[in-house]
């Protein structure tokens, strides 16, 4: 029984820190000089093509289905907070995400 409490107990803290970390939005002075460190010109570079890489495949996915890979993924946003938003049950907000990922990955290692 104490795995299982244990279990559930870090599975919540994960999604009250996904839930609240991805909206906490600070200025550049709360975030302090890591933030005004830019990467060397190589790895801007490599960043830039893998994000434009990401767009053209974000790019495939239909709207409802990008919003939701975008608020899952980037704003932090629970499967539960996403099935309420989106009012589809848990189970196919979850279907609809992994089924995303995979398009997603599919078209990333094709490119």
């Amino acid at each position: 029984p104490m795995a299982w409490l244990a279990t559930i107990a870090r599975n919540q803290a994960i999604d009250s820190h996904r839930r609240f970390a991805g909206r906490m939005l600070g200025s550049a002075d709360e975030l302090g000089d890591e933030a005004s460190e830019l990467p060397d010109p190589l790895s801007a570079a490599e960043q830039s093509d893998d994000l434009r890489a990401l767009a053209k495949c974000m790019g495939g996915l239909s709207p409802d289905k990008r919003e939701l890979v975008l608020l899952a993924y980037h704003q932090g946003y629970s499967r539960e907070e996403l099935a309420t938003k989106f009012n589809k049950p848990v189970t196919t907000v979850k279907t609809i995400l992994r089924r995303s990922l995979i398009l997603l990955k599919e078209c990333l290692d094709g490119r």
